[in-house]
Protein backbone atom coordinates (compact mmCIF):
# COMPACT_ATOMS: atom_id res chain seq x y z
CA UNK A 1 0.00 0.00 0.00
CA UNK A 2 2.87 2.59 1.13
CA UNK A 3 4.46 1.86 -3.03
CA UNK A 4 1.01 2.17 -3.87
CA UNK A 5 0.82 5.73 -2.38
CA UNK A 6 4.40 6.68 -3.27
CA UNK A 7 3.59 6.15 -7.02
CA UNK A 8 0.08 7.83 -7.06
CA UNK A 9 2.07 11.08 -5.23
CA UNK A 10 5.11 10.53 -8.17
CA UNK A 11 2.22 10.69 -10.65
CA UNK A 12 0.37 13.38 -9.48
CA UNK A 13 3.26 15.45 -9.14
CA UNK A 14 4.22 15.00 -12.73
CA UNK A 15 1.01 16.09 -14.19
CA UNK A 16 0.80 19.15 -12.06
CA UNK A 17 4.42 19.55 -13.44
CA UNK A 18 3.15 19.32 -16.66
CA UNK A 19 0.03 21.23 -16.35
CA UNK A 20 2.21 24.05 -14.82
CA UNK A 21 5.05 24.10 -17.47
CA UNK A 22 2.78 24.60 -20.14
CA UNK A 23 0.68 26.92 -18.57
CA UNK A 24 4.03 29.68 -18.18
CA UNK A 25 4.80 28.37 -21.83
CA UNK A 26 1.09 29.30 -23.19
CA UNK A 27 1.14 32.50 -21.25
CA UNK A 28 4.43 33.82 -22.92
CA UNK A 29 3.98 32.03 -26.24
CA UNK A 30 0.59 32.60 -26.40
CA UNK A 31 -0.37 35.52 -24.29
CA UNK A 32 -4.07 36.51 -22.96
CA UNK A 33 -5.20 38.05 -26.07
CA UNK A 34 -3.66 35.96 -29.19
CA UNK A 35 -4.91 37.66 -32.30
CA UNK A 36 -5.06 41.47 -31.21
CA UNK A 37 -7.03 43.46 -33.28
CA UNK A 38 -4.58 45.73 -35.40
CA UNK A 39 -6.74 48.78 -34.90
CA UNK A 40 -7.78 49.31 -31.46
CA UNK A 41 -5.23 50.48 -30.12
CA UNK A 42 -2.96 54.24 -31.09
CA UNK A 43 0.39 54.83 -31.02
CA UNK A 44 -0.46 58.24 -29.45
CA UNK A 45 -1.12 56.26 -26.10
CA UNK A 46 1.68 56.88 -23.74
CA UNK A 47 3.19 53.57 -22.27
CA UNK A 48 2.34 54.36 -18.83
CA UNK A 49 -1.39 54.29 -19.66
CA UNK A 50 -1.25 50.46 -21.28
CA UNK A 51 -0.95 48.73 -17.52
CA UNK A 52 -3.35 45.95 -16.87
CA UNK A 53 -3.91 45.06 -13.69
CA UNK A 54 -5.24 41.37 -14.48
CA UNK A 55 -2.05 41.38 -16.67
CA UNK A 56 -0.30 41.62 -13.87
CA UNK A 57 -2.03 39.83 -11.37
CA UNK A 58 -1.68 36.23 -13.36
CA UNK A 59 2.18 36.91 -13.82
CA UNK A 60 1.94 37.02 -9.69
CA UNK A 61 0.28 34.00 -9.35
CA UNK A 62 2.16 32.23 -11.65
CA UNK A 63 5.22 33.12 -9.81
CA UNK A 64 3.54 32.10 -6.85
CA UNK A 65 3.29 28.93 -8.12
CA UNK A 66 5.96 28.24 -9.85
CA UNK A 67 8.40 29.27 -7.28
CA UNK A 68 6.60 26.63 -5.07
CA UNK A 69 6.92 24.01 -7.21
CA UNK A 70 10.79 25.07 -6.68
CA UNK A 71 11.48 25.18 -3.77
CA UNK A 72 9.60 21.68 -2.92
CA UNK A 73 12.75 20.81 -5.19
CA UNK A 74 16.03 19.81 -4.71
CA UNK A 75 18.15 22.18 -7.53
CA UNK A 76 16.08 25.02 -5.99
CA UNK A 77 19.49 26.66 -5.31
CA UNK A 78 20.18 27.03 -8.86
CA UNK A 79 16.98 29.50 -9.16
CA UNK A 80 17.93 32.87 -10.41
CA UNK A 81 21.92 32.27 -10.98
CA UNK A 82 23.73 34.11 -10.68
CA UNK A 83 22.77 35.42 -7.47
CA UNK A 84 25.39 38.49 -7.39
CA UNK A 85 25.08 39.84 -9.89
CA UNK A 86 21.25 40.01 -10.77
CA UNK A 87 21.01 41.24 -7.50
CA UNK A 88 23.41 44.04 -8.01
CA UNK A 89 21.71 44.68 -11.25
CA UNK A 90 18.23 44.69 -9.48
CA UNK A 91 19.50 47.21 -6.81
CA UNK A 92 20.75 49.42 -9.57
CA UNK A 93 17.48 49.38 -11.97
CA UNK A 94 15.36 50.29 -8.15
CA UNK A 95 17.94 52.76 -7.60
CA UNK A 96 17.36 54.72 -11.55
CA UNK A 97 13.58 54.06 -11.26
CA UNK A 98 13.86 57.34 -8.17
CA UNK A 99 15.11 59.14 -11.12
CA UNK A 100 12.20 58.47 -13.82
CA UNK A 101 9.64 60.67 -14.69
CA UNK A 102 7.05 57.75 -12.65
CA UNK A 103 9.45 56.26 -9.64
CA UNK A 104 6.42 53.68 -9.11
CA UNK A 105 6.09 52.61 -12.45
CA UNK A 106 9.33 52.37 -13.10
CA UNK A 107 9.38 50.04 -9.82
CA UNK A 108 6.45 47.76 -11.26
CA UNK A 109 8.00 47.30 -14.56
CA UNK A 110 11.25 46.24 -12.49
CA UNK A 111 9.08 43.31 -10.27
CA UNK A 112 7.57 42.78 -12.96
CA UNK A 113 10.87 41.62 -14.72
CA UNK A 114 11.92 39.66 -11.41
CA UNK A 115 9.11 37.28 -12.12
CA UNK A 116 9.43 36.86 -16.09
CA UNK A 117 13.05 35.87 -14.95
CA UNK A 118 11.90 33.35 -12.14
CA UNK A 119 9.30 32.31 -14.82
CA UNK A 120 11.76 31.02 -17.19
CA UNK A 121 13.97 29.66 -15.23
CA UNK A 122 11.30 27.67 -13.48
CA UNK A 123 10.27 25.43 -16.28
CA UNK A 124 13.74 23.98 -16.96
CA UNK A 125 13.01 22.97 -13.25
CA UNK A 126 9.58 22.03 -12.67
CA UNK A 127 9.98 18.58 -15.38
CA UNK A 128 11.00 15.83 -13.54
CA UNK A 129 12.97 14.60 -16.38
CA UNK A 130 14.60 15.12 -19.21
CA UNK A 131 12.09 13.25 -21.50
CA UNK A 132 9.22 15.17 -20.40
CA UNK A 133 10.56 18.58 -20.66
CA UNK A 134 11.28 17.36 -24.00
CA UNK A 135 7.75 15.62 -24.81
CA UNK A 136 6.05 19.16 -23.03
CA UNK A 137 7.94 21.29 -25.70
CA UNK A 138 6.53 19.16 -28.39
CA UNK A 139 3.06 19.82 -26.94
CA UNK A 140 3.48 23.24 -26.58
CA UNK A 141 5.36 23.85 -29.88
CA UNK A 142 2.83 22.20 -31.72
CA UNK A 143 -0.20 24.24 -30.47
CA UNK A 144 1.74 27.43 -30.90
CA UNK A 145 2.48 26.76 -34.55
CA UNK A 146 -0.48 25.01 -34.86
CA UNK A 147 -2.48 28.56 -33.47
CA UNK A 148 -0.49 31.21 -36.07
CA UNK A 149 -1.55 28.44 -38.90
CA UNK A 150 -5.23 28.52 -37.90
CA UNK A 151 -5.02 32.38 -38.12
CA UNK A 152 -3.43 32.46 -41.18
CA UNK A 153 -6.39 30.55 -42.88
CA UNK A 154 -9.34 31.35 -40.73
CA UNK A 155 -8.76 34.50 -39.39
CA UNK A 156 -6.61 36.60 -42.29
CA UNK A 157 -7.63 39.72 -41.17
CA UNK A 158 -5.69 39.45 -37.56
CA UNK A 159 -3.17 36.81 -38.24
CA UNK A 160 -1.78 38.78 -41.33
CA UNK A 161 -0.91 42.54 -41.54
CA UNK A 162 -3.44 44.13 -43.75
CA UNK A 163 -3.41 47.62 -46.28
CA UNK A 164 -6.11 48.49 -43.97
CA UNK A 165 -4.29 48.29 -40.51
CA UNK A 166 -4.31 51.64 -38.42
CA UNK A 167 -0.38 50.99 -38.63
CA UNK A 168 2.43 49.97 -40.58
CA UNK A 169 -0.14 49.37 -43.66
CA UNK A 170 3.51 49.31 -46.07
CA UNK A 171 3.40 45.10 -44.36
CA UNK A 172 0.13 44.11 -45.49
CA UNK A 173 0.47 40.63 -46.47
CA UNK A 174 3.13 39.90 -43.86
CA UNK A 175 2.21 36.79 -41.81
CA UNK A 176 1.69 37.32 -38.37
CA UNK A 177 -0.06 34.38 -36.58
CA UNK A 178 -1.40 34.98 -33.42
CA UNK A 179 1.66 37.11 -32.05
CA UNK A 180 0.28 40.48 -33.18
CA UNK A 181 3.33 41.94 -35.51
CA UNK A 182 5.38 40.12 -38.20
CA UNK A 183 8.55 40.66 -36.52
CA UNK A 184 7.93 38.92 -33.32
CA UNK A 185 6.25 36.10 -35.23
CA UNK A 186 9.61 35.70 -37.15
CA UNK A 187 11.54 35.50 -34.37
CA UNK A 188 9.29 33.25 -32.20
CA UNK A 189 9.43 30.63 -35.17
CA UNK A 190 13.08 30.72 -35.08
CA UNK A 191 13.13 29.57 -31.48
CA UNK A 192 10.19 27.21 -32.80
CA UNK A 193 12.57 25.82 -35.61
CA UNK A 194 15.48 25.41 -33.19
CA UNK A 195 12.96 23.84 -30.63
CA UNK A 196 11.75 21.17 -33.33
CA UNK A 197 15.59 20.45 -34.21
CA UNK A 198 15.78 19.49 -30.80
CA UNK A 199 12.89 17.79 -29.97
CA UNK A 200 13.94 15.22 -33.05
CA UNK A 201 16.80 14.65 -31.49
CA UNK A 202 15.52 14.19 -28.20
CA UNK A 203 13.15 11.05 -29.45
CA UNK A 204 10.36 12.64 -31.35
CA UNK A 205 11.67 12.78 -35.18
CA UNK A 206 8.89 13.34 -37.13
CA UNK A 207 7.13 15.71 -35.25
CA UNK A 208 10.11 17.41 -34.44
CA UNK A 209 11.21 18.15 -38.05
CA UNK A 210 7.20 18.58 -38.54
CA UNK A 211 7.60 21.17 -36.39
CA UNK A 212 10.86 22.65 -37.60
CA UNK A 213 10.00 22.64 -41.20
CA UNK A 214 6.28 24.28 -40.68
CA UNK A 215 7.50 27.02 -38.44
CA UNK A 216 10.78 27.63 -41.01
CA UNK A 217 8.00 27.77 -43.59
CA UNK A 218 6.15 30.41 -41.47
CA UNK A 219 9.49 32.72 -41.24
CA UNK A 220 9.73 32.75 -45.09
CA UNK A 221 6.13 34.10 -45.05
CA UNK A 222 6.19 36.78 -42.00
CA UNK A 223 8.49 38.80 -43.83
CA UNK A 224 10.93 39.11 -41.04
CA UNK A 225 14.34 39.54 -43.37
CA UNK A 226 16.49 39.65 -40.48
CA UNK A 227 14.81 36.75 -38.70
CA UNK A 228 14.99 34.65 -42.17
CA UNK A 229 18.72 35.88 -42.94
CA UNK A 230 19.75 34.87 -39.83
CA UNK A 231 18.49 31.59 -39.18
CA UNK A 232 21.50 29.60 -41.02
CA UNK A 233 24.03 32.20 -40.22
CA UNK A 234 23.19 30.70 -36.30
CA UNK A 235 22.98 27.48 -37.72
CA UNK A 236 26.16 27.65 -38.89
CA UNK A 237 27.79 29.84 -36.17
CA UNK A 238 26.24 27.68 -33.05
CA UNK A 239 28.12 24.70 -35.38
CA UNK A 240 31.67 26.72 -35.32
CA UNK A 241 31.06 26.89 -31.83
CA UNK A 242 30.07 23.58 -30.67
CA UNK A 243 33.38 22.36 -32.61
CA UNK A 244 35.67 25.39 -32.42
CA UNK A 245 35.06 27.48 -29.15
CA UNK A 246 37.61 29.84 -28.77
CA UNK A 247 36.61 30.74 -32.89
CA UNK A 248 33.14 31.06 -32.28
CA UNK A 249 33.52 33.00 -29.19
CA UNK A 250 35.76 35.38 -31.54
CA UNK A 251 33.56 35.39 -34.30
CA UNK A 252 30.84 36.20 -31.89
CA UNK A 253 32.08 39.05 -29.99
CA UNK A 254 34.17 40.29 -33.27
CA UNK A 255 30.35 40.47 -34.91
CA UNK A 256 28.47 42.07 -31.97
CA UNK A 257 30.74 45.16 -31.68
CA UNK A 258 31.32 45.69 -35.38
CA UNK A 259 27.63 45.28 -36.41
CA UNK A 260 26.71 47.50 -33.06
CA UNK A 261 29.05 50.05 -34.53
CA UNK A 262 28.49 50.48 -37.70
CA UNK A 263 24.58 50.43 -37.12
CA UNK A 264 24.71 53.42 -34.74
CA UNK A 265 27.65 54.99 -36.31
CA UNK A 266 25.58 55.40 -39.86
CA UNK A 267 22.35 56.72 -37.67
CA UNK A 268 24.75 59.86 -37.07
CA UNK A 269 27.22 59.82 -39.59
CA UNK A 270 26.40 61.07 -42.80
CA UNK A 271 29.59 59.09 -44.45
CA UNK A 272 28.96 55.91 -42.74
CA UNK A 273 25.62 56.13 -44.37
CA UNK A 274 26.77 56.96 -47.67
CA UNK A 275 28.73 54.23 -47.54
CA UNK A 276 26.81 51.90 -46.68
CA UNK A 277 24.02 52.99 -49.32
CA UNK A 278 26.72 53.17 -52.69
CA UNK A 279 27.04 49.17 -51.48
CA UNK A 280 23.19 48.65 -51.65
CA UNK A 281 22.28 48.42 -47.96
CA UNK A 282 19.66 50.49 -46.59
CA UNK A 283 21.63 53.06 -44.25
CA UNK A 284 18.35 53.77 -41.87
CA UNK A 285 17.73 49.89 -41.43
CA UNK A 286 13.82 50.53 -41.84
CA UNK A 287 13.84 54.00 -40.57
CA UNK A 288 15.70 53.11 -37.25
CA UNK A 289 18.31 55.88 -37.99
CA UNK A 290 15.55 58.07 -36.45
CA UNK A 291 15.03 56.17 -33.51
CA UNK A 292 18.92 55.91 -32.71
CA UNK A 293 19.81 59.30 -33.25
CA UNK A 294 16.71 60.33 -30.63
CA UNK A 295 18.18 57.83 -27.96
CA UNK A 296 22.52 58.70 -28.67
CA UNK A 297 20.76 61.88 -27.88
CA UNK A 298 19.12 61.15 -24.70
CA UNK A 299 21.60 59.16 -23.29
CA UNK A 300 24.33 61.25 -24.73
CA UNK A 301 22.69 63.99 -21.77
CA UNK A 302 22.05 60.81 -18.75
CA UNK A 303 25.09 58.50 -19.52
CA UNK A 304 24.84 57.36 -16.24
CA UNK A 305 21.76 56.82 -14.57
CA UNK A 306 19.83 56.85 -17.31
CA UNK A 307 15.62 57.47 -17.46
CA UNK A 308 14.42 54.60 -15.56
CA UNK A 309 13.74 51.26 -16.48
CA UNK A 310 11.33 51.01 -19.46
CA UNK A 311 10.34 54.60 -18.50
CA UNK A 312 11.57 56.99 -21.53
CA UNK A 313 9.77 55.47 -24.83
CA UNK A 314 5.62 56.13 -25.01
CA UNK A 315 5.50 58.59 -22.49
CA UNK A 316 4.10 61.93 -21.64
CA UNK A 317 6.99 63.55 -21.27
CA UNK A 318 8.90 62.22 -24.70
CA UNK A 319 5.14 62.94 -26.70
CA UNK A 320 5.26 66.17 -25.27
CA UNK A 321 8.69 67.24 -25.40
CA UNK A 322 10.46 69.84 -28.23
CA UNK A 323 12.20 66.78 -29.87
CA UNK A 324 8.49 65.79 -31.21
CA UNK A 325 7.87 68.37 -33.05
CA UNK A 326 10.88 67.29 -35.02
CA UNK A 327 11.00 63.31 -35.48
CA UNK A 328 8.44 60.46 -35.63
CA UNK A 329 10.77 59.04 -33.42
CA UNK A 330 9.40 60.02 -29.97
CA UNK A 331 6.34 57.31 -31.02
CA UNK A 332 8.69 54.56 -31.00
CA UNK A 333 7.98 51.74 -29.05
CA UNK A 334 11.72 50.99 -28.10
CA UNK A 335 15.17 51.29 -29.21
CA UNK A 336 15.26 48.81 -31.76
CA UNK A 337 18.34 48.22 -30.05
CA UNK A 338 18.64 46.19 -27.16
CA UNK A 339 22.45 47.03 -26.00
CA UNK A 340 20.95 50.93 -26.82
CA UNK A 341 17.91 50.09 -24.48
CA UNK A 342 19.65 49.39 -21.53
CA UNK A 343 21.48 52.87 -21.35
CA UNK A 344 17.70 54.37 -22.20
CA UNK A 345 17.25 52.24 -18.85
CA UNK A 346 19.81 52.12 -16.40
CA UNK A 347 23.14 54.23 -18.21
CA UNK A 348 26.26 52.61 -18.44
CA UNK A 349 26.30 50.13 -14.78
CA UNK A 350 23.43 48.67 -16.47
CA UNK A 351 24.18 47.82 -19.76
CA UNK A 352 27.85 46.67 -18.29
CA UNK A 353 25.90 44.34 -16.19
CA UNK A 354 23.62 43.24 -18.82
CA UNK A 355 26.20 42.19 -21.21
CA UNK A 356 27.99 40.35 -18.63
CA UNK A 357 24.83 38.01 -17.83
CA UNK A 358 23.59 37.80 -21.16
CA UNK A 359 27.14 37.88 -23.33
CA UNK A 360 30.07 37.31 -21.36
CA UNK A 361 29.20 34.59 -18.95
CA UNK A 362 26.98 32.36 -21.06
CA UNK A 363 30.21 32.22 -23.16
CA UNK A 364 31.80 30.35 -20.41
CA UNK A 365 28.77 28.40 -19.80
CA UNK A 366 28.66 27.43 -23.41
CA UNK A 367 32.00 26.42 -23.50
CA UNK A 368 31.98 24.35 -20.34
CA UNK A 369 28.71 22.56 -20.85
CA UNK A 370 30.06 21.51 -24.82
CA UNK A 371 33.24 20.39 -23.13
CA UNK A 372 31.63 18.46 -20.82
CA UNK A 373 29.53 16.94 -23.35
CA UNK A 374 26.11 17.30 -20.62
CA UNK A 375 23.07 16.69 -23.40
CA UNK A 376 24.72 17.50 -26.33
CA UNK A 377 21.37 18.06 -28.18
CA UNK A 378 19.88 20.45 -25.04
CA UNK A 379 22.96 21.94 -24.88
CA UNK A 380 22.98 22.93 -28.57
CA UNK A 381 19.77 24.35 -29.03
CA UNK A 382 20.21 26.71 -26.04
CA UNK A 383 23.23 27.64 -28.07
CA UNK A 384 21.52 28.75 -30.73
CA UNK A 385 18.59 30.11 -29.33
CA UNK A 386 21.56 32.56 -27.01
CA UNK A 387 23.39 33.56 -30.55
CA UNK A 388 19.86 34.41 -32.33
CA UNK A 389 18.84 36.11 -29.60
CA UNK A 390 21.83 38.18 -29.25
CA UNK A 391 22.19 39.43 -32.51
CA UNK A 392 18.98 39.80 -32.98
CA UNK A 393 18.99 42.62 -30.12
CA UNK A 394 21.31 44.79 -32.75
CA UNK A 395 18.05 45.71 -34.58
CA UNK A 396 15.18 44.85 -31.88
CA UNK A 397 15.12 45.12 -28.34
CA UNK A 398 14.66 41.94 -27.04
CA UNK A 399 16.08 42.15 -23.46
CA UNK A 400 13.63 42.37 -20.66
CA UNK A 401 10.89 42.52 -22.73
CA UNK A 402 8.45 41.48 -20.33
CA UNK A 403 5.57 39.84 -22.66
CA UNK A 404 5.61 38.05 -25.63
CA UNK A 405 7.99 35.04 -26.73
CA UNK A 406 11.61 36.40 -27.38
CA UNK A 407 12.63 37.52 -24.06
CA UNK A 408 11.53 34.73 -22.42
CA UNK A 409 12.78 31.73 -24.86
CA UNK A 410 16.15 34.09 -24.59
CA UNK A 411 15.92 33.16 -20.64
CA UNK A 412 15.52 29.69 -20.66
CA UNK A 413 18.57 29.46 -23.17
CA UNK A 414 20.78 31.96 -20.49
CA UNK A 415 20.05 29.83 -17.57
CA UNK A 416 19.84 26.49 -19.44
CA UNK A 417 23.41 26.78 -20.18
CA UNK A 418 24.32 27.96 -16.90
CA UNK A 419 22.66 24.37 -15.90
CA UNK A 420 24.23 22.68 -18.62
CA UNK A 421 27.88 23.73 -17.23
CA UNK A 422 27.01 23.35 -13.75
CA UNK A 423 24.93 20.50 -13.11
CA UNK A 424 24.44 16.91 -14.13
CA UNK A 425 21.39 15.50 -16.62
CA UNK A 426 19.61 12.84 -15.90
CA UNK A 427 20.76 10.41 -18.75
CA UNK A 428 18.42 7.33 -18.01
CA UNK A 429 14.58 7.05 -18.17
CA UNK A 430 13.10 5.91 -15.19
CA UNK A 431 9.79 5.22 -14.17
CA UNK A 432 7.66 7.03 -11.54
CA UNK A 433 7.60 3.43 -10.15
CA UNK A 434 10.91 2.96 -9.93
CA UNK A 435 11.39 6.70 -9.02
CA UNK A 436 8.81 6.50 -5.81
CA UNK A 437 10.61 3.30 -4.36
CA UNK A 438 14.04 4.83 -4.39
CA UNK A 439 15.26 6.63 -1.61
CA UNK A 440 14.42 10.62 -1.32
CA UNK A 441 18.28 11.38 -1.21
CA UNK A 442 18.80 9.92 -4.98
CA UNK A 443 19.52 12.50 -7.78
CA UNK A 444 17.43 10.76 -10.27
CA UNK A 445 13.83 12.24 -9.32
CA UNK A 446 15.44 15.77 -9.89
CA UNK A 447 14.39 17.93 -12.88
CA UNK A 448 15.84 18.53 -15.87
CA UNK A 449 19.28 18.92 -13.77
CA UNK A 450 19.97 16.02 -11.40
CA UNK A 451 22.68 17.40 -8.66
CA UNK A 452 25.00 20.33 -9.38
CA UNK A 453 28.38 20.54 -9.43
Amino acid sequence: MADTGKIAKAERSATLAAFLFLAVFGYFWVGLNPFPDPNATSLSTPYGGTSNVLNQLIVIAMSALVLAAVLQNRARHLLLRPHGLLICLLVWLLFTGLFAGDPSAAFRRTVFAVLVCLCANAVLLIPTDGQQFAKLMCIGLTFTTGLSYFGVIALPHLAIHQATDALEQSLAGDWRGHFGHKNVAAAAMVYAVFFGLYVAKAGHGRLGMLIALSAGFFVLHAGGKTSAAMLPAILLLAWIFERWTRLGTLILVGSLVSLNTILLTAAISPGVSALLASAGIDPTFTDRGSIWRLALSAIAERPILGYGFQSFWQTDALFNSGQAMTTWAVTAANSHNGYVEQLINGGIPALAMVVIWLVILPIGYARRAIAGKNDVALTRLFVRIWLFSLFLACLESPFFGNSGPIWFTMLISVFGLRLQANAGLVSVPVSPALKASLDPSSPVDAPVIAKAR
